[in-house]
């Protein structure tokens, strides 16, 4: 049934009955002191920890330490006759009690050793009501110790105080130590004090001591296990501490997640690769059988799993073990259900502080990109996903782009972003713009173009919900997992968290786009879609500002001849068309990085940044009087209309904005009244 991993010789209930019996004579000094003689890396409470095993070296060890530093010959054998206080496991007291007579517990004996120590055996030669006699045989490879003969003694004399009855006489002519081939045992005891009734002492019941001892350890286990902060850790020490219910071997532990995953195993004793395959078994309800005991881990509100202490095969549970064993993982269930809501709690806490926190962030986004940001970066706390993302919807172009998203590496990113979503390639698309539903996509069972989408970034299930203002759909927002991650199937809870960040986030965009119209407003030319002069102003400053040393800035001031004659032969109209056209030919005639503005009525300006020599400004300056050589075409009849160009240069004209657009100015009208076919320096 289980694997003795490598030094797995001795129980932490003998290392640990070493130290507590060295700390009742001694203190805690004498117990640090018998580590150092011992050279034991352990922590005193690792020792004392009854899960735990621990290799004969250190056990021998710590008996050779313990007698040297309490200088008494007979240690070994005084901290074997008191492991009633010390070293029995109060568990193991009430199963030998249950017995009946120090008789039964001998022929019992040989399967209760296999509880401390690995590295023997014991033979019941008989056993009288009165007497027994036992042989106890190191195995080959383990070298034999005196002091571990001592502690054998002491151990047996304990028995009949189990019954309370004065010490077994311990006989020991062949020890194993001298050549014999085992240690043989004659141990002789009354069946009632033969001392005077005056003259007895009142000793404690075994039986009632050890009831306390095991309701001790019950009550301490569950504080234990309440004040754990999560559930692995709760899981651990429901396993480290099962040994103070039951002691074996090896323990096994199998819970389903709470949260809906693969299930929760943890196990001490227990071979590796035997532990998936004994955990299904444990959940499915299973016969691990005669070497386990097993209980379910359950309370009124739920179960939780299964909890197996597993023995050596032929060495089965001794008396009524299950129930010990059960009332443990009773308080492991309550312990379980207590830090299970306390993460429920934590979990809805935490997503309720995102949900706020991002509320008051959206509140103060001013665009559609930090909009986007804030609400993928948000995502996963709320929903629980491990990647998320927003696609915008270009209603112009009829396609649906990702604006942000997080979760996934910058290669699989730029995957996403250059991948354009359109209706007539993604059916999934269709339908969420016509019935506007969340839907949930895989990349088994999507679209062609979605699938190669999903499988790019390692996807492998996305929840999918719109973002709607009003009738108005805007994009989409995806909770998305890799594979084995999700929880199926994704309904419910996550659908509607995803929905409400959505709605946040619609409104947010809706807003969003607002401010963006009105600063757009705000900064640029109605008619024309031109920066108006606020804007203009602002990118010729940050321009001078970025303007290098041996780079040149100049700024070109230009005005329509012949403006007003269409206006007034033409109407309004006409002269509306006619500016729409100019702004259309300027931004032709210019650099891509070069910025147009309309100043004012027939009034336009163009930064030159970056330009080699000042002279390169009048080459611009030329190619926009040639753009205007051709006749401009308004209501079917071809219009000529001319300009006049002023150049201003950065530094032979002035280092401010103001300066450099009068300069410029200034130049324009003396173009204009001296008729010079291209361009006015200032």
């Amino acid at each position: 049934m289980t694997e003795a991993a490598p030094a797995r010789d001795t129980s932490g209930a003998t290392t640990g009955g070493v130290l507590r019996y060295v700390r009742r004579r001694a203190g805690e000094d004498a117990v640090a002191e018998v580590l150092r003689r011992a050279g034991v890396a352990a922590s005193a409470a690792e020792l004392e920890d009854q899960s735990r095993w621990w290799s004969y070296a250190t056990r021998i060890h710590l008996f050779a330490a313990a007698t040297e530093v309490l200088d008494d010959p007979r240690t070994m054998y005084e901290v074997g006759a008191a492991a009633l206080q010390t070293g029995l496991a109060h568990s193991l007291v009430l199963l030998l009690r249950a017995m009946g007579s120090p008789r039964q517990v001998f022929r019992q004996l040989p399967r209760a050793v296999q509880r401390y120590s690995t590295t023997s055996t014991m033979e019941i030669l008989e056993a009288t009501a009165t007497t027994a006699t036992i042989r106890y045989r190191l195995h080959d490879g383990f070298p034999h110790s005196r002091l571990d003969c001592d502690y054998t003694q002491g151990l047996l004399s304990v028995v009949p105080e189990i019954f309370s009855l004065p010490p077994a006489r311990v006989t020991h002519q062949e020890c194993q130590s001298d050549g014999y081939p085992a240690c043989l045992y004659h141990l002789a005891w009354h069946r009632r004090s033969r001392l005077p009734v005056r003259r007895r002492v009142r000793q404690i019941d075994p039986e009632l001591q050890a009831l306390r001892g095991q309701l001790q350890i019950l009550q301490s286990a569950a504080t234990d296990l309440v004040a754990s902060d999560d559930v692995d850790t709760v899981l651990d020490r429901i396993v480290s501490r099962a040994a103070e219910a039951v002691l074996a071997p090896a323990y096994l532990l199998a819970v389903h997640d709470p949260g809906g995953g693969p299930p929760l195993v943890h196990g001490t004793g227990v071979a590796p690769d035997l532990m998936p395959e004994l955990a299904a078994a444990l959940l499915d309800g299973g016969d691990l059988g005669p070497d386990a005991v097993v209980v379910d881990v359950a309370s009124a509100r739920r179960s939780h799993g299964r909890l197996a202490a597993l023995y050596r095969s032929g060495d089965a549970a001794m008396g009524d073990e299950g129930a010990m064993l059960a009332a443990y993982a009773g308080h492991a269930a309550a312990a379980l259900d207590l830090i299970i809501a306390l993460e429920d709690a934590r979990t809805e806490a935490d997503r309720a502080g995102v949900l706020l926190g991002l509320s008051h962030e959206l509140a103060a986004a001013t665009d559609a990109v930090e909009v986007t940001e804030l609400v993928t970066s948000a995502l996963p706390r709320v929903v629980g996903c491990t990647r998320s993302s927003l696609l915008l919807w270009d209603p112009g172009a009829g396609v649906l782009r990702a604006s942000s998203a997080v979760g996934i590496s910058d290669d699989q990113w730029a995957v996403l972003q250059a991948a354009e979503l359109r209706p007539e390639d993604t059916p999934e698309l269709v339908g969420m713009l016509t019935d506007r539903s969340p839907i949930v996509i895989d990349d088994t069972t999507s679209s062609p173009l979605l699938r190669s989408v999903l499988q790019a970034i390692g996807s492998a299930v996305v929840v999918v919900v719109p973002l709607l203002a009003g009738s108005t759909f805007l994009g989409v927002a995806t909770a998305g997992w890799r594979a084995g991650e999700a929880v199926l199937p994704l309904s419910g809870d996550v659908l509607v968290r995803l929905r409400g960040v959505a709605d946040q986030a619609s409104t947010a965009l809706q807003k969003a786009r607002l401010l963006q119209t009105v600063r757009f407003q705000a900064t640029h030319d109605a008619l024309t879609g031109l920066p108006n002069r606020v804007l203009f102003l602002d990118r010729l400053t940050t321009a001078i500002a970025e303007a290098g040393p041996r780079v040149h800035l100049a700024v070109l001031f230009c005005d329509l001849n012949r403006f007003k004659q269409v206006n007034d032969t033409l109407g309004h109209a006409a002269g509306d068309e006619l500016l729409r056209q100019v702004s259309a030919r300027l931004r032709a005639a210019v650099r891509p990085g070069d910025t147009v503005g309309r100043l004012s009525g027939d009034e336009f300006a163009v930064i030159l940044p970056g330009l080699t020599e000042p002279g390169d400004a009048d080459g611009l300056a030329a190619r926009v009087v040639d753009c205007f050589r051709e006749p401009f075409r308004l209501d079917g009849v071809d219009v000529p209309v001319g300009t006049s160009v002023g150049v201003g240069v950065l530094g032979a004209d002035g280092g401010t904005a103001d300066e450099l657009l009068r300069a410029a100015d200034a130049a324009m009208y003396r173009h204009k009244h001296e008729g010079r076919p291209t361009s006015a320096r200032g």
